[in-house]
């Protein structure tokens, strides 16, 4: 049981840390704030989102792996996967946002241009899209605990 709350406790402790950084990211992803200074702090926020979905990823798998209900059936469960597949989509959406603000980094070392205000736009919207995606992951996760839609 040891196991099991310390395996529960990482997972949500780095879920929670991922939701600060991507909130984070769209709060500070504004055209009328950019400058230098903050294409810079969301490369920072971005290395911080990756490295907390790795470890939300990581930290998944282990629950599924050595968790108290075991992986057989854990993988037999639906609503596991409903969660891998939000999951899934947020990492994609991540992905591409973290392309962009590389090449906004890139551009910025390279000739000191900032992104336009279309280009942040068009991300915030990508993040913004990935944080309301990630409220639905603790439904499923909570529904599944409780045994609901279960096999």
């Amino acid at each position: 049981m040891l196991l099991e709350s310390a395996l529960a406790y990482f997972h949500f402790l780095a879920f929670l840390s991922l939701t600060v950084f991507v909130a984070s990211q769209a709060a500070l992803c504004r055209a009328e704030w950019i400058n230098a200074a903050s294409v810079r702090r969301l490369g920072v926020l971005d290395r911080w989102v990756v490295i907390f979905s790795v470890v939300t990823l990581c930290s998944g798998l282990a629950r599924v792996i050595w968790g108290i209900k075991g992986a057989q059936w854990m993988w037999g469960q639906p609503l596991l996967h409903v969660k891998i597949a939000l999951f899934a989509f947020m990492c994609v959406l991540g992905a591409v946002v973290h392309l962009r603000i590389a090449r906004w980094l890139r551009e910025l070392e390279a000739t000191g241009a900032l992104p336009d205000a279309a280009a942040l736009n068009r991300t915030r919207r990508l993040v913004m899209v990935q944080a309301h995606v990630m409220t639905l992951i603790p439904i499923a996760a909570v529904m599944l605990a409780r045994g609901i839609w279960v096999r």
